[in-house]
């Protein structure tokens, strides 16, 4: 941890902002029109307004997280950074994520489309992408690789990398997400047991690299020792609550198995002692 200020290039001047909001224009009007194509191809099943609110949600978070006044402040000072990267890569995912995006699809093209979208779910590959362990390496398991090697300031030092690093960010946050409480059909997935072993790694990954940093033990970003402690807190703490939503979100959607009720047992009453099975014979004489 080195006491120089470090600056790094705003991702790409003016394209920096338009590249971002037409992204997110796009996102921001394609959910709705699949709900609306949704609704014509089955008027019966209505799609829920909380999903088109959490998938709005999301686009907000990242809009606020790349577009001023949060991306020029990441681009000059460590702790903006945490911002953006809590942003783009946890809180955004988990509120995108929610709004079962894939479900959506599904509801709203036609069936061969849907049949093969469906092949591609169930592949080998996509069926290992889905998995928490893979999930945690890729999200949580990155964070020791980008701000305890050269990795980070390699990376911001140019705006394609910086660009590539919020793409890391918001991918694995969202396969993370998927992963581990997403509504989405994932065929692989665990029980909700082992979904909360694997959070609990993530989370103890993110307070151990959080402490570190904070500690100046091998971080080895190019910044002042204010903002990475302050960045560290950030990450701390700002890691803390995103993960407690996502284990909210897990939580309600765990349905316990319900064990089958007993059969009734036939009634097996003995016959009466008055009835006798006897044939009944007629007195001789």
């Amino acid at each position: 941890m080195d006491h120089h200020h470090t600056s790094y290039p705003a991702g790409g001047g003016a394209l920096g902002v338009v590249l971002p909001v037409l992204a997110l224009l796009v996102c921001a009007g394609g959910y709705p029109l699949l709900v609306l194509r949704a609704r014509r191809r089955n008027p019966v099943r209505a799609w829920s307004p909380w999903r088109t609110a959490a998938f709005c949600a999301g686009v907000v978070l990242l809009a606020v997280a790349l577009l001023p006044p949060v991306a020029p402040f990441a681009h000059r000072d460590f702790r903006g950074h945490m911002v953006q990267h809590l942003l783009i890569g946890m809180y955004a995912p988990l509120a995108l994520v929610l709004g079962a995006p894939v479900t959506l699809v599904l509801r709203a093209v036609s069936a061969p489309r849907a049949r093969r979208l469906t092949t591609v779910l169930h592949s080998a590959p996509a069926r290992l992408l889905s998995r928490p362990p893979v999930a945690v390496l890729l999200s949580a398991g990155s964070l020791p690789v980008l701000y305890f090697t050269p990795l980070y300031d390699t990376v911001m030092a140019h705006p394609a990398g910086h660009w590539l690093a919020h793409a890391h960010f918001l991918l694995s946050g969202c396969l993370f997400a998927h992963a581990v409480a997403g509504p989405d059909p994932a065929p692989a997935r665990p029980g909700v047991p082992a979904r909360l072993v694997w959070l609990g790694c993530a989370i103890a990954v993110h307070a151990v690299a959080a402490q570190l940093m904070y500690g100046g033990f091998g971080v080895a970003v190019h910044a002042p020792v204010s903002e990475v402690r302050g960045g560290a807190e950030i990450m701390y703490y700002g890691g803390d609550i995103a993960e407690l939503l996502l284990a909210a979100a897990l939580v309600a959607t765990w349905r316990p198995g319900r064990r089958p009720l007993a059969r009734p047992r036939p009634n097996r009453r003995p016959f009466p002692r008055s009835v006798s099975l006897r044939p009944r014979t007629r007195p001789s004489g």
